[in-house]
């Protein structure tokens, strides 16, 4: 993984071993911002196969994650059909046809159910990646669909029949913890709570993803990041953060952190204009010199 852009500790490594061998789906929760999608991302760069992204929220359903049919297409075939004249006298040839697969519009999880090769990489034969992002976001009937895919690999379209995956895709769910994942769907997978890195995982990972900042600055930037981690703001800055506010530092040329950066620079490591005002309150040059004290221990 460290060759694709992950430093990945031993347990979080191994439970990704285990996923790959074992053919099973890996859950991984923690807090927003640790690199858990990433993970996915990485899988993707690594196998050679297709990376299939599904977005959670309130209210998704079927259509949204499995599939839909394309009605305006079948529209316009059917009319195409009278004009020319050959649509059939036969409704259930008619049916039939306004049903065929090329009209079926596969959403991810359909699609990481076939092999489709992707151009340009070694191993096209790979399965996809299916990402299943924030599935906290979404309701308990999501979840419930998503269980007779994870046990058998299959969809059922009632106009088609069932699909099964000839290869069953690499699934990797995240969720932010916002609610808890029902027993069931957890029984089906692997799990790993990722944490926050430690120090000098956290300065490798800035030096590996924001090559243009040196030793100085990610070691202040982790060590800033850090102490914002322990004000109890209502978003803690992840290793995303991180590495944005290493780059936006590096971006301004910037060797090293000085109240004045830290101050012009807040928005890249703080979303919320409360977390920004408690950290102002704590005081700028008390964080400055925190980290100060942090990295001359290191």
């Amino acid at each position: 993984m460290a060759e694709h852009g992950y430093l990945a500790d031993e347990g979080l490594a191994t439970v990704v071993f285990l996923a790959l061998h074992m053919r099973r789906p890996l859950l991984l929760e923690g807090d927003a911002g640790v690199g858990k999608t990433e993970v996915a991302k990485v899988l993707a760069r690594w196998t050679g196969g297709e990376l299939l992204r599904l977005q959670c929220f309130e209210g998704i359903d079927a259509s949204q994650a499995l599939y839909e049919w394309d009605h305006a297409r079948q529209l316009l075939h059917l009319r195409a059909a009278e004009a020319a004249g050959a649509l059939s006298s036969s409704v259930e040839e008619v049916e039939a046809e306004m049903y065929d697969e090329r009209f079926l519009v596969r959403r991810p999880v359909l699609a990481a159910l076939g092999t489709r090769k992707v151009p340009g990489t070694i191993r096209g034969d790979a399965p996809p990646v299916l990402l299943i992002d924030e599935v906290d976001r979404a309701d308990d009937e999501f979840e419930a669909l998503l269980l007779e895919v994870l046990s058998d690999w299959t969809v059922t379209v009632p106009e088609l029949g069932t699909i099964t995956a000839a290869v069953p895709p690499v699934v990797v769910i995240t969720s932010n913890r916002t609610r808890d994942v029902h027993d069931a769907l957890k029984r089906r997978c692997l799990y790993h709570w990722v944490e926050h890195p430690t120090f000098e995982r956290e300065v490798a990972v800035i030096r590996l993803r924001v090559p243009e900042a040196d030793e100085v600055l990610a070691r202040e930037v982790a060590a800033a990041t850090a102490q914002l981690r322990t004000l109890g703001l209502y978003k803690p800055p992840g290793v995303a953060e991180s590495i944005d506010w290493a780059t936006a530092l590096a971006a301004l040329g910037r060797r090293t952190l000085d109240a004045a950066s830290v101050d012009a620079t807040l928005g890249a490591v703080l979303k919320y204009r409360e977390d920004a005002e408690r950290t102002r309150s704590f005081g700028i040059d008390a964080l400055v010199d925190a980290l100060r004290s942090r990295t001359s221990d290191a």
